[in-house]
């Protein structure tokens, strides 16, 4: 390896196993919330994203306690917190943020005694800060398979549906006019929304998983000039912000004598250094047309 590369890429970063998976998955993950995020943010959903992040920590703790697949329980949980979500059926801003908050709070509820069972039974002390702020240099292998899966099965959701997604997104009552299904696009929507928040669950956390899904995608509308520039904006930078954060907590255990920083830290930290760099000149007064027509 030429020196200046040794620079950046502390030794065996590529031979590392663990670190092969953490790519692959944290990739997959990053792609995924770009693309539900840019929809999400649209949406005026954020705070439904972070809920079903939050309550799918219920789940990652429960995959503990009975020695499943933890993307299992992430899914499951997230899968379930929004189909009541919709089933809820409410028609108004306020009343939905009233049930995503009172489900936000259910769920960490069980996933504080899910937690609990955890350390007293089967003495997994790991567990918390593995479900709430991610491990991903500590993700088997054996997870891949079904991550790709769940990471493709919602691409192709999004794909598929690209058209009444954006459409019920910018205005719902115009893509009712046009006789899309606004409540199906909506559920379809949480659908893909609790795979992307059970992936980015997986890799950076439960709590942290928010700045994956919203993070790329508000910098990337306040970029962009129309809706599919954002999206694969947003992916890319995921992908960059995940891999760059694998990258640093990686070569960080060179700077502290064998004791790494979190993957999650640096991620968010990468996340949050392109957001503040989007920010629009003359104090933020200029808005992206796209964040506009979605208001």
């Amino acid at each position: 390896m030429p020196s200046w590369l040794a620079l950046i890429f502390a030794p065996g970063f590529f031979a590392s196993p663990p670190v092969q998976t953490a790519m692959i998955v944290g990739g997959g993950a990053a792609m995924v919330s770009g693309i539900v995020g840019v929809f999400t943010v649209m949406r005026g959903q954020s705070f439904a994203g972070h809920a079903l992040a939050d309550v799918s920590s219920a789940g990652g703790s429960a995959s503990f306690l009975l020695g499943i697949n933890p993307l299992l329980g992430f899914l499951g949980m997230a899968i379930l917190a929004a189909g009541g979500t919709e089933l809820a059926g409410t028609r108004f801003a306020r009343e939905r943020d009233l049930v995503t908050g009172i489900m936000l709070g259910a769920g960490l509820g069980l996933a504080a005694l899910f937690l609990y069972f955890d350390v007293t039974s089967r003495s997994t002390t790991g567990a918390a800060v593995t479900v709430m702020f991610g491990s991903m240099f500590s993700i088997p292998a054996s997870i891949i398979p079904l991550a790709l899966a769940v990471g493709a099965t919602a691409l192709g959701i999004s794909v598929l549906f690209y058209r009444p997604l954006l459409l019920a997104s910018l205005s719902p009552d115009l893509a009712e006019v046009q006789g899309v299904r606004v409540r199906m696009t909506g559920l379809l929507h949480l659908l893909v929304l609790a795979f992307a928040v059970s992936l980015s669950a997986m890799t950076v956390g439960a709590i942290l998983s928010t700045a994956l899904l919203i993070g790329p995608a508000a910098t990337a509308l306040r970029l962009a000039k129309h809706p599919g520039q954002a999206i694969a904006l947003a992916m890319l930078i995921g992908v960059i912000a995940t891999w760059g954060g694998i990258l640093l907590a990686y070569d960080s255990f060179s700077w502290t004598r064998g004791h790494g920083w979190p993957v999650s830290f640096f991620i968010v930290s990468l996340i949050f250094a392109f957001y503040l760099a989007s920010a629009p000149p003359e104090g933020g007064r200029k808005r992206s047309r796209i964040a506009e027509a979605g208001r």
